[in-house]
């Protein structure tokens, strides 16, 4: 099976209000898309990594093709104006890929590639994890990252507790996410047609649209986190010091 990760950069930031979007910020020396490529260039399981910028940003992430750092980045391309629109974008980037495949003598079947999507605000990410994805998807259709939650979780409506859920059957998600191409292609093509659901993530398009798919979950780690605020940035920052 071909293993492709996508590195989805394609957000503005505006939360972490930096004057560049903040996978350009650096952490450690590198910026976040930097880390993210990286730790998926650097994993057995992966075939090839594919970053998603926004539009008119991609130069931003050409150099980290020009210097031959990473030789499993085979693109940077433009995103969509949402994170629905990037991952589509991804997925028409690997269908145009799987016609030259096929014609150099390799298997260009949808049903023998995956793909793994990953935030590049989540730079942290670790070999294990990848390589949990990667092993589950040898077996599923799609898979999910979590973590427990240590918090009570509640539901508010109108700025009332309507309900508390078991603490014990809540995950909080992280990435990367993973799917078989055709479950993920058609997922989207789903969810595209319905102009009442502006998903999310890729795991709740599956849910959503292909009820039928369990998406199984491989365990997370508190590592990967997600930069949404500079003070997060600060967290990532100790987390790379302890490692020293």
């Amino acid at each position: 099976m071909r293993m492709v990760a996508v590195v989805l950069a394609g957000g503005s930031g505006q939360r972490f209000g930096a004057a560049v979007p903040k996978q350009l910020l650096e952490l450690d020396g590198r910026t976040l898309l930097e880390h993210c490529v990286a730790a998926f260039d650097a994993a057995p399981g992966v075939d090839e990594v594919l970053v998603v910028m926004p539009p008119g940003r991609t130069a931003d992430a050409g150099k980290l093709r020009a210097d031959g750092a990473f030789p499993k980045l085979s693109a940077v391309i433009e995103g969509g104006t949402s994170r629905p629109g990037s991952t589509r974008a991804a997925l028409a980037a690997i269908a145009a890929r799987r016609g030259p495949a096929a014609e150099a003598g390799g298997d260009g079947s949808a049903d023998d590639w995956a793909v793994l999507f990953h935030d590049a605000a989540r730079p942290l990410v670790d070999q294990r994890i990848i390589a949990d994805c990667v092993a589950a998807l040898a077996t599923v259709d799609a898979v999910g990252v979590a973590v427990p939650t240590a918090d009570t979780i509640v539901v508010v409506a109108d700025g009332v507790m309507t309900q508390i859920p078991r603490r014990d059957s809540l995950r909080r998600c992280q990435t990367p996410q993973g799917f078989r191409l055709p479950v993920i292609t058609r997922a989207h093509e789903l969810a595209l047609a319905d102009p009442d659901y502006e998903p999310t993530d890729d795991c709740g398009v599956v849910l959503r649209y292909l009820p039928d798919v369990p998406v199984h979950v491989v365990p997370g780690s508190e590592r990967n986190m997600k930069i949404t605020y500079p003070k997060d940035l600060a967290i990532a920052r100790a987390l790379l010091g302890r490692e020293d």
